[in-house]
């Protein structure tokens, strides 16, 4: 089987602190997977090893069956393998000054040359895939606007929607909601649960939020200290059971209140086109 991330044994050390330590996490094409752990336990480090940011010390990671980096290196086709990797981060790496339209197209760079992508010379067809990609995330009416003019939930929609005319196959996302309001997270965790479920894409998601993580993901992956100490379902992450696996730590990863309301898996909005969605996240 060709998973859609396979990571077999990877180390990062920073001096002698180890930031992971021999990891192994198979994913499945069109699985959702959240990454959970308090701070400190090195899930924003195997997000960033994930993607290709940072390399290992050692072990390997595989996207979709072709190795992105090994024994340490990235390997000769890491950037041609990016291009199927949509990153999203908590201060959504948008270009202030820039419109709104313009930022999605970077996602287009993969597939222009260097002179055309230097210049901004996108070709129709991907400025049309921009702003279908606007549609899809709701948020088409500011399309000529600078990025800076957006809420931070409108920001994080616009990355989503940049990976979409990169035409990215998993995204991966690290505290993609950490910066937003609730019910902005709210929208942007159904609009990428509804481009799991509708398009295929396979997502791996770091969150701080254990509550989040269980309404929104049917498979967690805990760490602590650098190591992977849960790997299931998302109902056998209790109270009880968190602070099994965290102890004290446990209470950074809980929102008062709000554990009971996700006992009951969420339910993603289901709508086939896009102006019904984007009608719903306006």
């Amino acid at each position: 089987m060709s998973y859609a991330l396979s990571i077999d044994g990877i180390t990062k050390a920073y001096g002698t602190v180890r930031a992971v330590s021999e990891i192994n996490l198979r994913i499945a094409p069109g699985e959702r997977v959240a990454l959970i752990g308090a701070s400190g336990s090195g899930k924003s480090t195997l997000i960033r090893l994930s993607s290709g940011l940072l390399t290992a010390d050692s072990g390997e990671v595989k996207v979709f069956g072709d190795a992105i980096q090994s024994g340490g290196k990235l390997t000769r086709d890491a950037r041609r393998i990016r291009r199927r990797i949509g990153l999203i981060f908590q201060k959504f790496n948008l270009v202030n000054r820039l419109s709104v339209t313009t930022n999605v197209l970077v996602g287009a760079l993969g597939r222009v040359s260097p002179l055309r992508g230097t210049f901004g010379f996108y070709c129709r067809a991907d400025r049309d895939a921009a702003y279908s990609a606007l549609e899809q995330v709701g948020i088409e009416k500011h399309a000529h606007k600078r990025a800076e003019a957006l809420s931070g939930g409108q920001q994080q929609r616009a990355a989503i929607a940049r990976t979409l005319v990169q035409r990215a196959r998993i995204v991966i996302a690290d505290e993609p909601i950490a910066s937003l309001d609730p019910k902005s997270a709210r929208r942007v965790m159904d609009l990428l649960s509804e481009l799991n479920r509708t398009q295929g894409i396979t997502l791996l998601v770091s969150l701080h939020q254990v509550d989040y993580a269980r309404a929104y993901f049917d498979r967690i992956v805990a760490m602590r200290g650098g190591e992977i100490v849960f790997d299931g379902p998302a109902a056998k992450l209790t109270p009880d059971f968190l602070t099994e696996l965290y102890g004290a730590s446990a209470e950074e990863l809980i929102l008062p209140g709000q554990f009971e309301a996700a006992q009951a898996p969420h339910t993603p909005m289901r709508m086939e086109n896009p102006a019904e969605l984007a009608r719903a996240l306006n």
